[in-house]
């Protein structure tokens, strides 16, 4: 009977040492780096560019529209843009671009989001539109989730402008303001450069 319960207490003592060592082990494992570093680092999820920091200005004049065309199919299941064509989910398209925002569709009840926004669509707003539609017009009607890319968007713009509005097309951006996004970029890479010898300096002489 005593070597049974001896028995039974080692293993169970050996389960508890074994618990305790994987505990201490993963402990160090997933949370060591984290409080080395202050905390996990995070990417930048700031708006601005596509992948963050500031917004490259859009070259409107470079846009392609047969790519804003192809584009615009994703917008056929709610929208028509022929002259003349039929409102569906969405307003028709034709002649948009000049247009108070929210009015001028006849016929198509738009959400007070839009329609109490004021302004008229031109490149910026409807650039801004298409990039978050929620953002734009909090309460829009419209479940498009947006589109992230610019170049994107400037296809699609420039098509849609053809379809009866025919605004004039911005100028390419001239190169001062692209000199913004580009002395950014500058910097972030003077930055990370610089980290690693001040970390250096930073570090105690090995003894």
């Amino acid at each position: 009977m005593d070597d049974q319960f001896n028995t039974t207490a080692g293993w169970v003592l050996f389960a508890g040492i074994v618990a305790l060592g994987t505990t201490v082990m993963t402990g160090k494992y997933f949370f060591g780096e984290a409080h080395e570093k202050g905390g996990y680092e995070v990417a930048d999820a700031a708006p601005g560019g596509e992948g963050g920091g500031p917004a490259k200005p859009i070259n409107f004049a470079a846009a392609d529209p047969a790519k804003g065309k192809d584009l615009f199919a994703k917008c056929a299941s709610c929208h028509t843009i022929a002259q003349g064509g039929a409102n569906g989910i969405g307003p028709n398209l034709w002649g948009t671009l000049g247009e108070e925002i929210g009015k001028g569709k006849a016929g198509y009840a738009f959400s007070a989001a839009l329609s109490g926004h004021g302004g008229k669509w031109d490149w910026a707003t409807m650039d801004a539109w298409l990039k978050s539609p929620k953002k734009f017009a909090d309460g829009t009607k419209m479940s498009f989730a947006g589109l992230s890319s610019s170049e994107d968007r400037a296809n699609l713009i420039r098509y849609v402008n053809e379809q009866g509005s025919n605004l004039p097309v911005p100028a390419a951006p001239t190169e001062e303001a692209a000199a913004p996004a580009a002395d950014a970029k500058s910097a972030l890479a003077a930055d990370a450069k610089a980290a690693p010898a001040a970390d250096s300096k930073a570090a105690p002489a090995a003894k």
